[in-house]
């Protein structure tokens, strides 16, 4: 790309879904972003579209604009993942499942069209930035159960170690299931103790290999 994104064009990238890349918008403004490959058409129908790597760069880079003399309001219709423990967690039911399993299959077609070869057996760069959110989409994805109110489940935080996450769960049974599914998904996982609390948890980081 010669020359930054149109304002139009940036607003397109900016509501960009924030996991699977998938945009909205009218047709010239999204053929517009393909010319200049910030965007692609998904070859099988409903022929979305989606950012590319290059496209993610920009969405997270600050807009040339002003400072606001107010906070924003908050964004709504943004998918954001379980990690557990939240306290205004999105209500359960079919229209979750609906989106979790939309944001999942996002997901590995942004692996797809981002891998040389095709393969969607291992993270993207995408979920390498995002580790916490990546890591909790897998697990919700696959139906594991996170944690919030009275419910126990899984919590995804952060971690000072670079590209990894940590997964907390009410027992052991628990803490294996996630293993599984984070290895499935193309993570290594490690099950560890802590020392203070001497409670078990996962080490999670995507595998590069």
């Amino acid at each position: 790309m010669t020359r930054p994104p149109t304002a139009a064009q940036r607003r397109v990238i900016d509501a960009a879904d924030p996991v699977t890349g998938r945009l909205r918008g009218a047709q010239a403004q999204l053929a517009a972003l393909v010319r200049h490959g910030l965007a692609f058409r998904h070859p099988r129908p409903p022929h979305d579209h989606f950012l590319t790597p290059a496209g993610h760069r920009i969405r997270e880079e600050p807009a040339r604009t002003p400072p606001p003399t107010e906070p924003a309001p908050a964004a709504s219709g943004v998918f954001t993942a379980r990690v557990g423990g939240e306290e205004d967690a999105p209500a359960a039911g079919p229209a979750r499942v609906r989106e979790v399993h939309s944001a999942w299959q996002g997901l590995i077609e942004l692996r797809r069209m981002t891998r040389p070869d095709g393969a969607t057996d291992l993270p993207c760069g995408w979920e390498r930035t995002h580790l916490v959110q990546a890591a909790a989409l897998a697990l919700e994805a696959a139906g594991h159960l996170p944690a919030g109110g009275d419910t126990e489940g899984y919590r995804v935080r952060a971690t000072p170690q670079p590209e990894a996450v940590a997964v907390r769960g009410p027992d052991g049974e628990t803490l294996r299931a996630c293993a599984a599914t984070l290895e499935k998904a193309g993570w290594q996982t490690g099950e560890h103790t802590d020392p203070r609390t001497r409670a078990r948890y996962l080490l999670a980081s995507p595998r590069r290999a």
